[in-house]
């Protein structure tokens, strides 16, 4: 199975709910990953609120044409998941 989301809500500030094809679901903080030069203009509350499911990468993307893969995704967040536990 290739891992892909399937439900991307923005929540405020730096968050999103992602929801992903294998069953697993959370809300995620993105706020210490965007850097990089297509990331930075993502530290903008308004261009971060852009943030939608791609139709075809089926991840999260960005009006500027930003997006991070699902494996990255998932993986983060079960590491905020363990810090919050």
């Amino acid at each position: 199975m290739i891992l892909h989301t399937t439900e991307v809500t923005y929540l405020g500030e730096y968050r999103l709910w992602l929801a992903f094809n294998n069953g697993e679901s959370g809300p995620i903080n993105l706020e210490q990953e965007l850097w990089g030069e297509v990331f930075e203009p993502l530290k903008d509350p308004s261009q971060f609120a852009t943030a939608y499911q791609h139709p075809l990468m089926k991840t999260v993307a960005w009006a500027n044409g930003a997006d991070l893969a699902p494996e990255f995704l998932l993986e983060l967040l079960h590491q905020q998941n363990q810090q919050a536990a």
